[in-house]
């Protein structure tokens, strides 16, 4: 597996995102995921994804029983950030935004606790709080570095300035922000902040949450308790726009003998040996499918022509709430 550069630490060109495992998608049991968690490890995978609002909290759990017998070779990133209530399930029950000092003490050391591990690898700021000036969350983060229970800092979903700003406390290691052939966004400022500051990008969702795939041809191919069902580009008024661009994207693959989720993750691979995508993947075949793409090699002319397939996506990337947030840490 090819080794790409996160600050100084050193993982796997993709890493797995392990949200799906017990939240947003519908989940699945603990025996699968670690199945497919024991494969990624026998892939060359060494970058897992976890955070303590997936389940709330029993994601790292699973994780950190799965990795622990092969600790040494493998680099785990967990976050914090949000306040976490007892009601309702899953992400309904997040009350708000927490980016304290002292809340990231807490999840650090119930993290370590559930994650089973003396040191997180990478600990990010899951969303910055406009109450907590950015520069508070990191220099509460860089005490936990000092302290040896963090290796290294990430940031998720920050503005270039916030960017900018939390690299002058601390070394920055990794910015995680959503990042696509659907969702180009990052392109335009924090991008070209964290090449001018060495600081590595790690995209979440680089298959568009599964719709780049092609598999998802109607609302009803979502499981029940499925979160997509309320994201507007996934609603009926725009699914069938957005098919269109999918099944253009697909054609291209066909040529290429792949399939349009392998061309939709070496389009982003191609972005810069410092991008490290985190697909997520609950099935066997899914993950051996998205490593693959690893050793897709595309030609300038190749990329330039899929950059232009996915224009003019349909709807918002998130609901109301969620980019009323987002909205709100800028």
């Amino acid at each position: 597996m090819e080794q790409r550069k996160l600050g100084t630490l050193e993982v796997s060109a993709i890493g797995l995102g392990c949200m799906g495992f017990t939240a947003a998608y519908g989940g699945q049991d603990e025996a699968a995921s670690r199945a497919t968690l024991d494969r990624a490890v026998e892939l060359g995978v060494t970058f897992f994804d976890t955070a303590e609002v997936y389940g709330p909290y029993e994601n790292e759990e699973i994780v950190g029983r799965a990795l622990r017998p092969v600790r040494d070779r493998v680099l785990i990133a967990t976050k914090f950030g949000f306040a976490i209530g007892d009601q309702g399930v899953g992400f309904q029950r997040t009350t708000g935004l927490d980016g304290s000092p002292a809340n990231a003490r807490r999840v650090a050391e119930a993290s370590l606790a559930r994650l089973g591990v003396e040191t997180i690898d990478l600990f990010y700021l899951h969303r910055p709080d406009p109450a907590v000036p950015i520069e508070e969350s990191v220099g509460g983060m860089a005490e936990l570095v000092r302290e040896g229970k963090v290796r290294a800092i990430g940031l998720s979903e920050v503005s270039a300035d916030q960017l900018r700003r939390a690299h002058a406390v601390h070394p920055i290691a990794a910015l995680q922000s959503e990042y696509s052939l659907w969702f180009r966004d990052a392109e335009q400022s924090v991008l070209p902040v964290c090449r001018e500051l060495g600081i590595g990008f790690v995209p979440y969702s680089p298959l568009g949450r599964g719709f780049l795939t092609g598999r998802i041809r109607s609302r009803g191919d979502l499981e029940q308790d499925d979160f997509r069902a309320g994201l507007p580009r996934f609603a009926e008024e725009n699914m069938a726009a957005n098919l269109a661009l999918v099944d253009r994207l697909n054609e291209l693959a066909e040529a290429r003998g792949g399939t349009a989720a392998q061309l939709a993750l070496a389009w982003v691979l191609a972005q810069g040996d410092d991008v490290v995508p985190i697909p997520g993947a609950r099935k066997i075949p899914n993950l051996e499918a998205n490593v693959a793409a690893v050793g897709l090699e595309l030609s300038a002319s190749e990329l330039a022509a899929i950059g232009e397939i996915m224009t003019g996506v349909q709807g918002a990337r998130y609901g109301e709430r969620e980019m009323a947030r987002l909205a709100g840490q800028r």
